[in-house]
């Protein structure tokens, strides 16, 4: 029987090296004897020659986890006691939680765990995931008992993909375990690479709880934001000095309007929807914001074709430049980009669309959306610009060199406020 209640003993084994488990890999790996595993051998590949194509962690801060190593082996898992998943939590079509991945790396680990072994995740879920759903799998594959032969915790993941500020360690963590010992255990744990400190929740439940409703407030809050940019544009006032003025009292909380996409506001309220609505509950407000933020795409190509036709330039046939595909700012991330809303939407006018983002991998977005970036926009070439993601490379050009992308009438419309005001034809 292996025992992991001391921590010097502790022998780490982290199931997914994406945007949240490499940089947690890292940091462990600076400490403990760490190893990184992923199904995906290029991924892999890459990590062993310094490289993270998700620009997460620089490659000085890869050579300084002296204790971290990588593999898709699974047999290199059994010699670990402590295991973490942090695999991604999607949805499918239908807005309904995808589990796969995640009971998909239950079944891996219940190949390898053993006796006195701690599991813990890290993927968003709705409450009661964990051990309703992965702690069943890894019992019927192992044929270990759940709190007997081996234990659970949950610390939710609070990685922002491309925030350079805020990083694993200074982000304070939630911790909890399957058992008062286990979560003593598992807040200690963290408590080694997290300096921020942390907050050990009353129980599972609780902690994937607190994770679900962290973005399913800021969904929310800016579907209203969204909603309030819809109304002032209708009554010819600038949203944005709308909120500038709003701003000057203390508790106004800043949001701004835009496209909500990415792994994680776009994707959580729909596994707390999903939840709320098996215990015979409709969530009538987090719903209604979903609607807003998702016909957001619909929305902004509408206001392009309005502005389009004001200034007598030929919907039909016209070319479109779209700026940034990624889901969000200075960041390669293109999971449940909202940007394609707005490229299928203009699509059914019959116009032809560049798209064109130096972060976003080209191959990529063609197996995501079928949509291959252009290397480079032509000058003078296109009807419309979108500045749809502020990556730094846009918004340090300023509106005249965007504009050279432009024929001598075009429309450029900001979605991100990225422009002085007054510099853009429309902004959101």
């Amino acid at each position: 029987m292996k025992s992991v209640m001391n921590l010097d003993r502790t022998r780490l084994g982290i199931i997914g090296l994406g945007y949240v488990g490499l940089p947690l890999a890292v940091e462990f790996g600076k400490k403990l004897p760490t190893i990184g595993f992923d199904t995906n051998k290029q991924r892999i590949e890459q990590l062993n020659t310094g490289i993270d194509l998700t620009r997460e962690v620089e490659s000085e801060l890869l050579s300084e986890a002296t204790h971290l190593s990588f593999t898709t082996d699974l047999d290199a898992l059994r010699d670990c006691n402590v295991y973490i998943v942090t695999v991604p939590t999607p949805i499918d079509e239908q807005h309904c939680p995808d589990l796969t991945p995640l009971l998909k790396a239950s079944e891996t680990l219940g190949k390898v765990i053993a006796q006195g072994d701690i599991v813990i995740y890290e993927s968003t879920v709705y409450p009661g995931a964990t051990e309703e759903d992965c702690i069943p799998v890894i019992e019927r594959v192992s044929g270990l008992t759940y709190n007997t032969d081996f234990f659970a915790g949950y610390s939710p993941e609070r990685i922002n993909p491309g925030d350079k500020e805020h990083r694993v360690t200074n982000i304070k963590k939630v911790t909890s375990g399957s058992t008062p010992e286990i979560a003593e255990f598992v807040d200690r744990l963290y408590s080694k690479v997290i300096t921020a400190g942390t907050f050990q929740a009353s129980s599972i439940r609780v902690a994937e709880a607190a994770k679900v409703i962290e973005n399913t407030q800021r969904d929310v809050n800016i579907a209203l934001i969204n909603e309030l940019a819809i109304i002032f544009n209708r009554l010819n006032i600038d949203t944005e000095e709308v909120l500038e003025a709003a701003g000057t009292k203390w508790n106004f909380l800043p949001f701004r309007p835009g496209l909500v996409g990415g792994h994680c506001i776009g994707v959580d309220p729909y596994y707390l929807t999903h939840k709320a609505q098996q215990a015979g509950y409709h969530p009538e407000v987090i719903l209604s914001g979903r609607r807003i933020n998702d016909g957001m795409g619909a929305y902004v190509a509408g206001q392009l074709i309005k502005q389009m036709i004001k200034q007598r330039i030929h919907v039909q046939g016209a070319r479109v430049l779209i700026l940034g595909l990624t889901f969000k700012e200075n960041c390669p991330d293109l999971r449940n980009t909202r940007v394609v809303d707005i490229i299928k939407e203009l699509e059914d006018y019959s116009i032809t669309m560049d798209v064109y983002d130096p972060l976003a991998s080209k191959d990529e977005a063609v197996q995501e959306y079928g949509i291959r970036p252009v290397d480079k926009p032509g000058k003078g070439s296109y009807d419309a610009i979108i500045l749809a993601v502020g990556h730094r490379e846009f918004c340090d050009l300023g509106a005249q060199q965007l504009r050279a992308w432009g024929k001598p009438i075009h429309v450029l419309y900001d979605l991100k406020y990225a422009l002085p005001r007054g510099e853009a034809d429309l902004r959101l």
